[in-house]
Protein backbone atom coordinates (compact mmCIF):
# COMPACT_ATOMS: atom_id res chain seq x y z
CA UNK A 1 0.00 0.00 0.00
CA UNK A 2 1.37 3.40 -0.97
CA UNK A 3 2.13 6.09 1.60
CA UNK A 4 -0.91 8.24 2.32
CA UNK A 5 -3.47 5.62 1.37
CA UNK A 6 -5.98 4.42 3.91
CA UNK A 7 -6.64 0.70 4.48
CA UNK A 8 -9.62 0.25 6.74
CA UNK A 9 -9.86 -2.58 9.23
CA UNK A 10 -12.45 -5.20 8.51
CA UNK A 11 -15.77 -4.63 10.26
CA UNK A 12 -16.93 -8.00 11.58
CA UNK A 13 -20.45 -8.35 12.95
CA UNK A 14 -21.55 -10.81 15.63
CA UNK A 15 -25.19 -11.82 15.79
CA UNK A 16 -26.73 -13.96 18.49
CA UNK A 17 -29.43 -14.27 21.11
CA UNK A 18 -29.93 -11.51 23.67
CA UNK A 19 -31.13 -14.18 26.13
CA UNK A 20 -29.02 -17.33 26.07
CA UNK A 21 -30.73 -19.68 28.54
CA UNK A 22 -31.63 -22.03 25.67
CA UNK A 23 -28.12 -22.08 24.21
CA UNK A 24 -26.43 -24.58 26.51
CA UNK A 25 -23.40 -24.56 28.78
CA UNK A 26 -20.28 -22.83 27.54
CA UNK A 27 -22.14 -20.53 25.14
CA UNK A 28 -20.98 -17.28 26.70
CA UNK A 29 -17.36 -18.45 26.76
CA UNK A 30 -17.66 -19.32 23.07
CA UNK A 31 -19.03 -15.83 22.42
CA UNK A 32 -16.13 -14.28 24.33
CA UNK A 33 -13.61 -16.35 22.40
CA UNK A 34 -15.18 -15.28 19.12
CA UNK A 35 -14.80 -11.64 20.17
CA UNK A 36 -11.22 -12.25 21.27
CA UNK A 37 -10.35 -13.79 17.90
CA UNK A 38 -11.90 -10.92 15.99
CA UNK A 39 -9.66 -8.53 17.96
CA UNK A 40 -6.58 -10.77 17.72
CA UNK A 41 -6.96 -11.08 13.97
CA UNK A 42 -7.27 -7.33 13.49
CA UNK A 43 -11.00 -6.85 13.03
CA UNK A 44 -13.38 -4.27 14.48
CA UNK A 45 -16.27 -5.93 16.30
CA UNK A 46 -19.77 -4.69 15.43
CA UNK A 47 -22.85 -5.84 17.38
CA UNK A 48 -26.50 -4.90 17.77
CA UNK A 49 -25.65 -3.26 21.12
CA UNK A 50 -27.67 -5.81 23.05
CA UNK A 51 -27.24 -8.34 25.86
CA UNK A 52 -26.40 -12.04 25.69
CA UNK A 53 -24.23 -13.50 22.94
CA UNK A 54 -23.34 -10.16 21.27
CA UNK A 55 -22.44 -8.53 24.59
CA UNK A 56 -20.14 -11.41 25.55
CA UNK A 57 -18.41 -11.22 22.20
CA UNK A 58 -17.80 -7.53 22.96
CA UNK A 59 -16.38 -8.50 26.37
CA UNK A 60 -13.93 -10.84 24.64
CA UNK A 61 -12.91 -8.22 22.08
CA UNK A 62 -12.23 -5.63 24.79
CA UNK A 63 -10.21 -8.18 26.81
CA UNK A 64 -7.87 -8.32 23.81
CA UNK A 65 -7.73 -4.54 23.45
CA UNK A 66 -9.98 -4.53 20.39
CA UNK A 67 -12.51 -1.98 19.16
CA UNK A 68 -16.20 -2.64 19.76
CA UNK A 69 -19.07 -0.71 18.14
CA UNK A 70 -22.79 -1.21 18.76
CA UNK A 71 -25.78 -0.26 16.63
CA UNK A 72 -28.76 0.23 18.90
CA UNK A 73 -32.45 -0.05 18.02
CA UNK A 74 -33.06 2.94 20.30
CA UNK A 75 -33.21 6.58 19.25
CA UNK A 76 -31.04 7.96 22.08
CA UNK A 77 -28.84 6.92 24.97
CA UNK A 78 -31.71 7.57 27.40
CA UNK A 79 -34.07 5.44 25.27
CA UNK A 80 -31.40 2.73 24.97
CA UNK A 81 -31.06 2.46 28.75
CA UNK A 82 -34.54 3.21 30.07
CA UNK A 83 -36.91 1.88 27.41
CA UNK A 84 -34.92 -0.88 25.73
CA UNK A 85 -32.99 -1.91 28.88
CA UNK A 86 -29.79 -2.38 26.87
CA UNK A 87 -26.18 -2.13 28.07
CA UNK A 88 -23.51 0.44 27.28
CA UNK A 89 -20.51 -1.48 28.60
CA UNK A 90 -17.75 -2.94 26.43
CA UNK A 91 -18.58 -0.70 23.49
CA UNK A 92 -16.33 2.13 22.37
CA UNK A 93 -19.15 3.70 20.39
CA UNK A 94 -22.91 3.21 20.27
CA UNK A 95 -24.85 4.43 17.24
CA UNK A 96 -28.53 5.09 17.95
CA UNK A 97 -30.52 4.15 14.85
CA UNK A 98 -34.02 4.82 16.20
CA UNK A 99 -35.41 2.11 13.89
CA UNK A 100 -36.29 -0.65 16.35
CA UNK A 101 -35.03 -4.17 15.78
CA UNK A 102 -35.99 -4.64 12.10
CA UNK A 103 -34.41 -1.38 10.92
CA UNK A 104 -31.43 -1.78 13.24
CA UNK A 105 -30.81 -5.27 11.85
CA UNK A 106 -30.57 -3.93 8.31
CA UNK A 107 -28.21 -1.09 9.21
CA UNK A 108 -26.14 -3.42 11.39
CA UNK A 109 -25.59 -6.04 8.71
CA UNK A 110 -25.02 -3.45 5.97
CA UNK A 111 -22.35 -1.80 8.15
CA UNK A 112 -20.36 -5.04 8.37
CA UNK A 113 -17.93 -6.56 5.87
CA UNK A 114 -18.91 -9.99 7.17
CA UNK A 115 -21.22 -11.54 9.75
CA UNK A 116 -20.75 -14.21 12.40
CA UNK A 117 -23.79 -16.10 13.61
CA UNK A 118 -23.86 -17.71 17.05
CA UNK A 119 -26.66 -19.19 19.10
CA UNK A 120 -29.77 -17.21 18.27
CA UNK A 121 -33.48 -16.92 17.70
CA UNK A 122 -35.69 -15.03 15.23
CA UNK A 123 -33.66 -11.80 15.33
CA UNK A 124 -30.45 -13.69 14.62
CA UNK A 125 -32.06 -15.50 11.71
CA UNK A 126 -33.27 -12.13 10.40
CA UNK A 127 -29.73 -10.79 10.44
CA UNK A 128 -28.48 -13.98 8.80
CA UNK A 129 -31.01 -13.74 5.96
CA UNK A 130 -30.13 -10.09 5.28
CA UNK A 131 -26.44 -10.97 5.07
CA UNK A 132 -27.30 -14.01 2.94
CA UNK A 133 -29.30 -11.94 0.46
CA UNK A 134 -26.52 -9.32 0.38
CA UNK A 135 -24.02 -12.09 -0.48
CA UNK A 136 -21.77 -11.17 2.43
CA UNK A 137 -19.21 -13.56 3.87
CA UNK A 138 -20.83 -15.35 6.80
CA UNK A 139 -19.28 -17.48 9.52
CA UNK A 140 -21.61 -19.87 11.34
CA UNK A 141 -20.32 -20.80 14.79
CA UNK A 142 -21.37 -24.37 15.54
CA UNK A 143 -22.16 -25.35 19.11
CA UNK A 144 -24.60 -27.02 21.50
CA UNK A 145 -27.47 -25.01 20.02
CA UNK A 146 -29.84 -25.52 17.09
CA UNK A 147 -29.16 -22.30 15.18
CA UNK A 148 -26.45 -23.78 12.96
CA UNK A 149 -28.72 -26.70 11.98
CA UNK A 150 -31.65 -24.38 11.23
CA UNK A 151 -29.38 -22.28 9.01
CA UNK A 152 -28.25 -25.37 7.12
CA UNK A 153 -31.92 -26.10 6.38
CA UNK A 154 -32.49 -22.53 5.19
CA UNK A 155 -29.47 -22.71 2.90
CA UNK A 156 -30.60 -26.07 1.50
CA UNK A 157 -34.01 -24.62 0.59
CA UNK A 158 -32.78 -21.26 -0.71
CA UNK A 159 -33.42 -20.52 -4.37
CA UNK A 160 -29.92 -19.11 -4.81
CA UNK A 161 -26.73 -20.07 -3.00
CA UNK A 162 -24.27 -17.88 -1.17
CA UNK A 163 -20.87 -19.55 -1.64
CA UNK A 164 -19.32 -17.34 1.03
CA UNK A 165 -20.66 -19.22 4.07
CA UNK A 166 -18.37 -21.26 6.32
CA UNK A 167 -19.10 -23.40 9.38
CA UNK A 168 -16.79 -24.21 12.29
CA UNK A 169 -17.00 -24.88 16.02
CA UNK A 170 -13.58 -23.27 16.52
CA UNK A 171 -13.70 -19.45 16.74
CA UNK A 172 -10.07 -19.02 15.68
CA UNK A 173 -10.53 -21.09 12.52
CA UNK A 174 -13.87 -19.47 11.73
CA UNK A 175 -12.55 -15.91 11.99
CA UNK A 176 -9.51 -16.74 9.84
CA UNK A 177 -11.70 -18.32 7.14
CA UNK A 178 -14.12 -15.39 7.08
CA UNK A 179 -11.32 -12.84 6.91
CA UNK A 180 -9.96 -14.64 3.84
CA UNK A 181 -13.40 -14.35 2.23
CA UNK A 182 -13.51 -10.63 3.05
CA UNK A 183 -10.08 -10.16 1.51
CA UNK A 184 -11.33 -11.78 -1.70
CA UNK A 185 -14.38 -9.50 -1.65
CA UNK A 186 -12.14 -6.47 -1.30
CA UNK A 187 -9.50 -7.53 -3.81
CA UNK A 188 -8.98 -4.74 -6.29
CA UNK A 189 -10.66 -2.09 -4.12
CA UNK A 190 -8.59 1.09 -4.32
CA UNK A 191 -8.63 3.15 -1.16
CA UNK A 192 -8.28 6.83 -2.09
CA UNK A 193 -5.44 8.86 -0.73
CA UNK A 194 -6.47 11.33 1.93
CA UNK A 195 -5.87 14.91 0.93
CA UNK A 196 -6.22 17.67 3.46
CA UNK A 197 -8.39 20.51 2.23
CA UNK A 198 -6.41 23.65 1.61
CA UNK A 199 -7.97 26.92 2.57
CA UNK A 200 -6.91 30.21 1.09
Amino acid sequence: METGQVQSKFKLGVSGAAATEHCGLGTLEKAKELGREIARQGGILITGATTGFPLWSAVGAKEEGGVSIGLSPAESEKDHIEEWKLPLGYMDLVIYTGFGFPGRDLLFTRTCDAMFIGCGRVGTLHEFTIAFEDQKPIGILEGDWETDEIIKQIIAKANRPNPKIVFSSDPRTLVAQVIELVKKDKAGVVYPEFQEEKRG
